[in-house]
């Protein structure tokens, strides 16, 4: 691997066009504060077309702006050298299998051993310093769901993922283990879900006292039938918090496993405040399928892995 100094080279954008050289630095160097990258360009040792740079400066679109690495990233993600499966990867985007017990990305207690982490020490693999990559998180899982999830390896792929997620232009589809045999083959689930009254604002509920419902549907198809549970696919149309655990709970098929929601939208126990030990269970719950365009080819991707083992685990578990 490479020791400072080291130069990068970035071609202006078309969206970035007619911002200050700083700012433009920081949509590339996601690793260096803003502040450092400021530190660096006043110190002389940026340039555009090859003519030093100021930090008043602004980059206007075609335009080569590089900047001499003098200094390391000051924010960067420490790394995790967990082994994740890459279902996929080119010089955009990487998708992978997440495990569950994995948060996407530092929050709360968790500000290490994420995914985000994971990803960073998979990326430092690749650059000539650490840090000159950092994973954009798109969308998001539950900690103890596991399946796939999309991160871009670079901003613009962030940028243009980000927008075609926002505006509903992906397909993702869950399977999970749940109590009980349903009276249904498909149903579509059409429950506003809000944030659950009296208590912590983490867990969400579709009941009519729910806080701030935001309308939520979700397409529930049985694929098999078993003695005392049944698996089932969920298609989700909407992306609400807990959305396919909460509806499913709310038809009294809750998933098997889950640390909270119990049938017809029982709650099993109060949330762990921040400080408390997390659980190390996982539920029956796993992202199978994502599909989505790809941000800068814009070919359509589709994507598709089965349940791990612990998975099938709880279903031994009813044995």
């Amino acid at each position: 691997m490479s020791e400072f100094p080291l130069t990068v080279e970035c071609i202006v954008e078309a969206y970035l066009s007619g911002v200050r050289i700083d700012s433009f630095l920081s949509k590339h160097l996601r690793n260096y504060t803003s502040w450092r990258i400021n530190r660096m360009v006043t110190a002389g040792l940026a340039k555009i077309d090859d003519q030093p740079a100021a930090p008043e400066d602004r980059v206007f679109r075609g335009q080569r702006v590089s900047l001499r690495l003098v200094e390391p990233p000051d924010k960067l993600l420490d790394p995790e050298p967990i082994l994740v499966p890459v279902v996929y990867e080119d010089p955009w985007l990487i998708v992978v299998d997440k495990p569950a017990g994995l948060v996407a990305h530092p929050v709360g207690d968790f500000q290490d051993g994420t995914l985000s982490n994971v990803l960073q020490s998979h990326l430092d693999r690749q650059t000539a310093i650490r840090g000159l990559l950092r994973p954009g998180v798109v969308h998001r899982l539950d900690r103890m769901t596991s399946g796939l999830i999309v991160t871009a390896k670079e901003h613009l792929a962030h940028r243009l993922l980000s927008i075609d997620f926002q505006h509903g232009k992906l397909s993702k589809s869950y399977v999970a283990l749940i109590e009980g045999c349903p009276d249904f083959e498909t149903r579509t689930l059409e429950l506003s879900i809000g944030q659950r009254p009296g208590g912590n604002s983490v867990l969400m509920s579709a009941r009519a006292d729910a806080k701030n419902p935001r309308p939520a549907k979700t397409r529930v198809t049985v694929v098999e039938r078993f003695a005392r549970y049944s698996m089932v696919e969920c298609v989700l149309f909407t992306g609400r918090n807990h959305q396919i655990r909460v509806h499913l709970s709310h038809i009294g098929h809750p998933i098997l496993g889950d640390e909270y929601y119990g049938p017809h939208g029982t709650i099993k126990q109060a949330p762990r405040f921040d400080g408390d030990d997390p659980t190390e269970e996982r539920h029956a719950l796993h992202a199978a399928s994502l599909g989505f365009f790809h941000p800068i080819l814009r070919e359509w991707m589709q994507f598709r892995t089965s349940p791990p083992a612990d998975f099938w685990a709880l279903a031994d578990s009813l044995s």
